[in-house]
């Protein structure tokens, strides 16, 4: 806890710009830092801190997925593609939250403490330094590549035979077979010679959708089939994000 403004030097000590960041998203981040620092005169600007933080997040993530989409969709797909853990995804969105209920009026300016405030900003350095960052190269785990190890996933999958209790299933309104049905068809198109550009929204979607429904499976060898589905369309997914620049 600071007891002085000194001490909210400190607090923000580790707040360091991410290598890479362009003009607008610096002017974001370097705000939000300075809104905690002031926040011990006036604590709100701990909130809109918070707040201030994903205007700049959501910038740097529709830029890396090369897609416009709200934030709640956009820190989904950046952590579905491997783009950021989820632990991170998770506080993120706990951020994005706060700044929904606020806008509703749900929440005030004074939803956060300095000391609170402080973990959902640094939540966005961190996933903005790692979003800047190139995609690392296909480590090459007995020769495979990052195209092989799709085409290696996929032909497992393939010898799975889909969960037959659970066919003709919906969870959360989605159905298992048409979902089933159209990852086999998007990967099949990517491994015969690439998605165009609709093919990898659908993708997208699918890739939403599995999200959502793979927690809520509670046989383990429909969870596992749903997962490896999953796995699969997000190595499809990846190939076609934009390189860092």
């Amino acid at each position: 806890m600071a007891l002085d403004f000194a001490d909210m030097r400190a607090l923000v000590a580790d707040l360091v710009m991410p290598s890479g960041a362009s003009m607008y998203v610096m002017s974001g981040l370097e705000t939000a830092r300075e809104l905690l620092r002031y926040s011990f005169y006036r604590y709100e600007f701990a909130t809109v801190a918070v707040t201030h933080s994903l205007v700049a997040l959501e910038q740097v993530l529709a830029e890396r997925l090369a897609v416009d989409a709200p934030l709640q969709d956009l820190i989904g797909r950046a952590a579905a593609a491997g783009l950021l853990p989820g632990d991170l995804a998770a506080e993120l969105d706990r951020g994005r939250l706060l700044r929904d209920r606020v806008a509703r009026g749900a929440a005030t300016s004074g939803a956060l403490r300095p000391e609170g405030a402080v973990v959902r900003v640094r939540a966005v350095f961190d996933a903005v330094a790692l979003l800047l960052r190139p995609l690392p190269a296909a480590a090459d785990g007995g020769g495979a590549r990052a195209g092989d190890r799709l085409a290696v996933l996929w032909e497992e999958h393939l010898r799975a035979p889909f969960p037959e209790s659970f066919r003709g299933t919906d969870i959360d309104g989605v159905d298992l077979i048409l979902l089933d049905a159209d990852v086999a068809g998007l990967v099949r198109r990517e491994l015969g010679g690439g998605l165009d550009g609709d093919g990898v929204a659908v993708l997208w979607a699918c890739i939403a959708h599995l999200e959502r429904i793979v927690p809520l499976i509670d046989e383990e060898y429909c969870a596992s089939y749903c997962a490896r589905l999953r796995t699969a369309a997000c190595l499809a997914a990846r190939r076609h994000l934009p390189a860092a620049s």
